[in-house]
């Protein structure tokens, strides 16, 4: 009675090990992207006065327009001038995904992907029908991430209806340079096809001066290209459970994604669109604090790896996980396995590269944004009893 296409959608397999440990209180987690440091007062005492007030009913479908001009600003101040009116309020960054995916696809189309990435990517074409075609990142020696861009411009034809690109990367914290990126904007400009990009985490950048971004689509497209960037508070702004993103599109789009809009989730609750509002009025000093804290993690995490024996690992240029190969174990080929082992045996919970796709396989992901930094050194110590016998 269900659609094969969902019937046929893989169960996620960083919850199937985060299960294998619920109820255990001697597990350290590190398998969810996301920081176990407790959203900032400000945004928290935002929202509380805003259902004080009594703001419990409907908002625009795009987003109050408060939220929409100070979204704007914000996306101004770090690449070229955005206007509120191509800006798009969503109820989470894995919304304004399904949305964009709603607008652009139908049954038969082609996404091509680069890979290994977050699952719900590449399983969002698949549930409306879409064909989805994969181009690999590949590691190198040390396990820094690299695209072949020839291969990947090769694979986008005028079939294409969506480049789907994720970058910073999740799993692998590749980032895209800005050469690449006019490089795929000039010719999707020519095969006429869509640029969806997802750049939740483009503040979590390590090599850029503070407060900067990675770089963005925006940087480079133009108002009406066929270019669509997908955004969320969950990552800059602590705000994993709030459920709150945005998405910036071409002007002639936008009462297509309203309508969509209205028949996904009507709007995003108007107290937490207050929150994003305080969120957005913190960020200067928020955010550069947050990335800080993170390269701290990230390089206290990397260097620990590093010593282990048989860990292949780089320091990634942006996002929130190391990813990592544990080569001398004798499960390192499948990581799955090996994450369920880690998780039973040693109390770790990390997340198993193949949740990512095959090109993951034989990989594991930590997500290293920890309030107290003592949590890693603990982690490492346990995978060292793991891998040294």
């Amino acid at each position: 009675m269900i659609r094969a296409a969902i019937e046929q959608l893989p169960a996620s397999l960083i919850r199937e090990v985060a299960n294998a440990g619920l109820g255990r209180t001697d597990v350290l987690p590190f398998w969810f992207g996301e920081s176990d440091e407790v959203t900032p007062e400000p945004i928290r005492a935002a929202a509380a006065e805003s259902l004080a007030r009594g703001e419990t009913f409907y908002s625009h479908n795009l987003g109050l327009p408060e939220l929409r001009e100070a979204i704007a600003a914000y996306a101004t101040a770090l690449h070229r001038p955005v206007a509120a009116s191509r800006i798009a309020v969503t109820s989470a960054g894995v919304s304004a995904l399904m949305l964009a995916m709603q607008m652009l696809l139908g049954a038969g189309d082609e996404v091509v992907a680069v890979v290994p990435v977050w699952p719900n990517l590449t399983a969002q074409p698949a549930i409306l029908g879409a064909r989805v075609t994969r181009v690999a990142l590949a590691p190198d020696a040390q396990g820094a991430w690299r695209l072949d861009l020839p291969a990947l411009l090769a694979r986008v034809t005028p079939a294409t209806r969506v480049l789907l690109v994720n970058a910073p990367n999740n799993p692998t914290g590749w980032t895209l340079g800005a050469a690449e990126q006019q490089a795929m904007l000039e010719h999707c400009r020519r095969t006429g096809t869509w640029i969806v990009a997802d750049e939740v985490y483009e503040r979590l950048a390590f090599d850029v001066p503070a407060g900067g971004a990675a770089p963005s689509f925006l940087d480079l497209a133009e108002p009406d290209d066929r270019v669509v960037v997908v955004h969320s508070f969950s990552k800059s702004f602590l705000m994993t459970g709030w459920r709150l993103g945005w998405l910036v599109l071409p002007e002639a789009a936008m009462p297509a994604m309203g309508r969509l809009l209205e028949f996904n989730s009507s709007c995003a609750p108007v107290f937490v669109q207050r929150g994003g509002l305080a969120a957005l009025a913190i960020a200067d000093t928020l955010v550069p604090r947050v990335v800080a804290h993170l390269r701290l993690c990230r390089d206290r995490l990397v260097g620990g790896l590093q010593a282990l024996p048989g860990v292949r690992v780089a320091a990634a240029p942006g996002g929130l996980y190391a990813f990592f190969r544990a080569e001398g174990h004798p499960l390192a080929g499948d990581s799955l396995a090996l994450a369920r082992h880690l998780v039973a045996a040693h109390g770790l919970g990390l997340a198993p590269g193949a949740a990512f796709g095959p090109e993951g396989e034989g990989w594991l992901r930590w997500c290293f944004a920890s309030r107290d930094p003592a949590r890693l050194d603990d982690g490492l110590a346990r995978l060292r009893a793991a891998l040294v016998p």
